[in-house]
């Protein structure tokens, strides 16, 4: 039984032996897949080794023209991953585009139990408005011994495994602002 790969060599054979280069064929099919595309370097969303990943766009930027992502690869130019991703890695095209993707922020209000879209600008206010609510109760400027410790124990905060270390550093000094003490976070700081 001859295996699908011997039939191409095979086939490959044959075509050659009849003078016919294949060459420019498999370059032009390989170079079709993303050659009207944009690429867009990127980090792979899923775990802290943080794969460097080219994102293809397809779309030129009128104002009538949404862009799609057609494709995803590892950026065969990084030292972290060499160009290869994972299983999680590699599905990330049907990460991004996903019809059932959040897009904008959704509000509960209390008691109701749907959740409502809202304008981005609504919810920053929103989430500024609420931790300064909780800052301002909460904050403790001494400690029981009389020392200055301007610390904030009754929030916490959460960071990403994907966070470039400039958003990390922006987000040690916005907390140490705070005076937040319980912060959690997979980076390497």
């Amino acid at each position: 039984m001859t295996s699908r790969r011997d039939f191409i060599r095979t086939g490959v054979a044959v075509t050659t032996a009849l003078g016919f280069d294949l060459r420019p064929a498999i370059a032009a099919a390989r170079e079709l897949k993303i050659s009207r595309t944009t690429q867009t370097n990127s980090v792979c969303p899923y775990c802290a080794v943080g794969c460097s990943v080219v994102i293809h766009t397809l779309g030129d930027k009128a104002r009538n023209v949404r862009p799609t992502v057609v494709h995803v690869e590892g950026d065969p130019d990084s030292p972290i991953n060499r160009g290869t991703l994972c299983s999680k890695g590699i599905s990330l095209k049907e990460f991004i585009v996903n019809d059932r993707r959040l897009t904008q922020p959704l509000h509960r209000a209390p008691g109701s139990a749907e959740w409502k879209p809202m304008a981005w600008d609504d919810a920053v206010e929103r989430i500024a408005r609420h931790i300064k609510n909780t800052r301002d109760k909460g904050f403790a400027e001494k400690d029981s011994q009389g020392r200055t410790v301007n610390r904030l124990p009754n929030l916490a905060m959460i960071g990403g495994c994907t966070d470039t270390n400039e958003i990390n550093y922006l987000i040690s000094k916005f907390r140490f602002g705070l005076g937040i003490l319980s912060y959690e976070n997979q980076s390497r700081l």
